[in-house]
């Protein structure tokens, strides 16, 4: 196992293991798609090194961090001109690459990794993969499907627009310093939903106002939007983790 030293830095974890740094790269799949990729919160380059071997695509490193901006363009002369010093939460993203496709990836703050994955729902059209390093529990509930105890509102919201795939699990070693929790790698890629078939403003507010009450039926949690007409529908009958992204998109024309 090949390891490289990482400065700590505003409460981030460092990968360390530059074999699981390339598994991460190498997850990278639609290449021919864009000629872009968005790298957040790259530290000291761990993925860098092994984005930039690809002549495929620009890479554009993006991180708030002075000094790490400052370590990246002196170790990777190459990459002058698309070091990018800013918040990605803040930055509009297509201005970066001329309206062109572009993927995101990196080892994600953890604090702000759910936020992350909402900005890129902002810009899904540009965007057709993301791939990225998550607190293990957060992964798996992007990943989770209806049925399981971890499928919730990000779930539902992320897998309209996305295909998501668990594609391992890290541990905590590899990390300077070393997490609490496990961490996992997963990779989304643009479905086919252009936009959904429904109001996708009330298809957001109706998937956030059920989960918020997930232990009770559609019935009670979605009271405000019923009438009496509309209660005696058998999918109300049912609890949210057990309704599907078409489910819901069926439910918010119901309800529209």
């Amino acid at each position: 196992m090949q390891k490289v030293k990482a400065k700590k830095h505003l409460g981030q974890h460092f990968l360390t293991d530059l074999d699981i740094a390339r598994q991460i790269v190498d997850a990278l799949m639609l290449a021919d798609t864009y000629s872009h990729v968005l790298e957040v919160g790259p530290g000291m380059g761990v993925l860098t090194q092994f984005l930039i071997q690809n002549k495929g695509y620009t890479t554009f490193p993006i991180d708030v961090d002075r000094e790490s901006i400052g370590y990246l363009a002196e170790k990777y002369p190459e990459l002058k001109g698309n070091i990018i010093y800013g918040d990605f939460l803040q930055l509009d993203l297509p201005e970066l690459t001329n309206n062109e496709p572009f993927a995101v990836i990196g080892n994600f703050p953890y604090n702000i990794s759910t936020q992350i994955l909402f900005k890129v729902l902002d810009y899904k059209d540009h965007i057709p993969e993301i791939v990225g390093m998550f607190q293990k529990e957060v992964a798996e509930r992007v990943a989770a499907g209806p049925g399981s105890k971890t499928y919730g509102i990000t779930s539902v919201l992320l897998q309209a627009f996305y295909d998501v795939e668990y594609l391992f699990t890290v541990d905590e070693h590899v990390f300077d310093p070393p997490p609490k929790v496990k961490s996992a790698v997963i990779r989304l890629t643009r479905n086919d939903n252009k936009q959904l078939d429904c109001d996708e403003v009330l298809f957001k507010a109706i998937v956030k106002t059920a989960f918020n009450q997930r232990r009770k039926t559609l019935r009670n949690s979605l009271k405000t939007y019923l009438n009496e007409e509309l209660k005696q529908e058998e999918i109300f009958n049912k609890r949210p983790e057990q309704l599907g992204v078409e489910d819901f998109v069926g439910l918010t024309r119901l309800l529209g």
